[in-house]
């Protein structure tokens, strides 16, 4: 069975330690669990606006990409890095929060409009639809004029945990999208069902 054709994985978030913790950065928590667990790391690259770095992951190597230049701004860097290794749209992964999804769940699918996500909608206008999106669930505030506020907050501890238990999921899981491909890695995310808390 083929696996999926990546060279490029791309987590969104905003820089800096006052937002390291925020739900909108959940793309980023990914691709630093993913780092870790291969035994690579990041290192500011100034030219391209990011951390970058480089693992191997089921004997496939990839780059790491994390922008710093913002979330709205997010597209400029995942083009230049693009055009200089010459990585096409279809062979990057982009992982993101998702308002449309619990915490606690993620998912996987190609291609497809922002959905309102400013950092999406920015990587769009640089690259066009075609990429992957792994999305990372954190839930909505209940009214689109409490989302800017939402994702730049720190979610409850409960919350947190869920987001958190998804993404580890989702990086254990990641060898199997290199080896036998998407299909097999959604049925395996997909399977997982939501986590239900009891009321206190």
């Amino acid at each position: 069975m083929a696996g999926m054709p990546l060279q490029l994985v791309v987590g969104l978030g905003n820089p800096g330690p006052e937002h390291a913790a925020t739900r909108h950065n959940a793309g980023f928590w990914f691709v630093d669990e993913l780092a870790r667990r291969h035994d690579g790391w990041l290192k500011p690259e100034h030219r391209y606006s990011a951390d970058a770095g480089r693992i191997t992951v089921a004997g496939v190597a990839l780059w790491l990409l994390k922008p710093t230049s913002y979330m709205n701004r997010s597209g400029l860097s995942v083009r230049a890095f693009c055009d200089y290794l010459q990585v096409p749209s279809g062979q990057v992964l982009v992982v993101h929060d998702e308002l449309d999804l619990p915490p606690g769940v993620a998912r996987l699918k190609q291609g497809g409009g922002a959905g309102g996500h400013n950092g999406l909608k920015d990587v769009i206008s640089h690259i066009g639809e075609d990429f992957w999106r792994l999305r990372i669930g954190i839930g909505h505030p209940g009214h689109r004029d409490d989302v800017i506020d939402y994702v730049l907050e720190r979610a409850s501890a409960v919350e947190e945990r869920l987001m958190r238990e998804a993404i580890e999921l989702a990086v254990a899981e990641f060898p199997r999208l290199l080896t036998e491909g998407a299909e097999q890695m959604m049925n395996r995310l997909h399977a997982k069902p939501p986590e239900q808390e009891t009321p206190g």
